[in-house]
């Protein structure tokens, strides 16, 4: 499976907005509050989430960085919340030579014109949406960033371009 995403980041009143709209018009997949530890490889992204929210935890291996690409393979591993700090200290014993970033997320998930949208707010990010579709091969890309493209025009929001989210995400990522 390949995951196409792409991001916006806006302004407190656009978050208020959309969350109004959303909640009018798509499908609320509810709250989805994590705590998140980013381990930042020179060619991809490990995660690992502790989902408060729905009590459970996962390890999610993005096979590039943020601003290389909005389509990537992704495999996860999810395991029993308990365990989360066990996987921390296991990640970190490895003594990996990566950066690591630490930043708790709220979220709200939608579904939307067969979208998933992830309505968030982090210290690092601010006020941000995520469109996101999977598919199982790269021959479906075209397809589906023409439509998260439309889905963003129709929500009013400017989705980043690939330089924008390189030189964001290298921002963010200097000051951990």
């Amino acid at each position: 499976m390949f995951e196409v995403e792409f991001r916006s980041r806006f302004s407190k009143e656009k978050y208020d907005a959309l969350k109004a709209y959303l909640e009018q018009h798509a499908e609320n997949l509810g709250e989805d509050n994590k705590d998140c530890y980013y381990y930042i490889f020179p060619d991809k992204l490990l995660k690992a989430v502790n989902n408060l929210s729905q009590k459970t935890a996962k390890l999610s291996l993005k096979f590039n960085r943020i601003g290389d690409g909005a389509v990537f393979p992704e495999t996860e591993f999810y395991f029993p919340a308990e365990q989360f700090d066990n996987a921390r200290r296991l990640l970190d014993g490895l003594n990996l030579p990566v950066k690591v970033m630490h930043g708790p997320q709220q979220r709200i998930n939608y579904r939307y014109k067969d979208c998933e949208l992830a309505l968030k707010y982090s210290d690092a990010w601010g006020y941000h949406l995520e469109i996101e579709q999977m598919i199982n091969s790269k021959d479906g890309q075209p397809m589906a960033e023409a439509h998260i493209h439309q889905v963003a025009m129709e929500l009013g929001v400017q989705l980043m371009s690939e330089e924008e989210l390189k030189e964001f995400t290298r921002q963010a990522e200097s000051k951990a």
